[in-house]
């Protein structure tokens, strides 16, 4: 799988504008392609030789970049709120949903990252 630097998922740009909510600021882009760059060389790299630690951080690290764009998108599609005229939100909305995105990782309440663990070690024999 390719991960595109301005389009992590791979697919259309139309496609991708309509999952992203379309228009993103200049900071929201370049985080984004920064995020999707790294995770696309740890994806890259040999993973055969990787420990079960190093093997699961990377899963954790895609987990969390998916929960992460759920999140911003989600909130993006919602009805425009009182919490949308904080000044703050809009300075550090960012970080804030990168932080719920890490803790629900951290927390396991998906489950997709011991999934990913779990069928790279039985199907790629690492």
């Amino acid at each position: 799988m390719s991960i595109s630097m301005g389009n992590p998922y791979g697919m259309s740009v139309g496609a991708y504008n309509m999952m992203t909510g379309g228009i993103e600021s200049e900071t929201a882009k370049s985080s984004l392609d920064v995020k999707a760059a790294k995770l696309e060389a740890s994806l890259k790299g040999d993973l055969s030789k990787a420990s079960d630690e190093e093997l699961m951080e990377v899963c954790k690290s895609f987990e969390s970049y998916l929960v992460e764009q759920v999140i911003k998108n989600t909130k993006s599609v919602l009805a425009p709120s009182e919490e949308d005229d904080n000044p703050y939100l809009s300075l550090f909305g960012d970080r804030l949903y990168e932080s719920y995105a890490q803790q629900i990782t951290e927390r396991g309440e998906i489950g997709l990252a011991q999934q990913l663990y779990e069928a790279m070690k039985r199907d790629y024999k690492i």
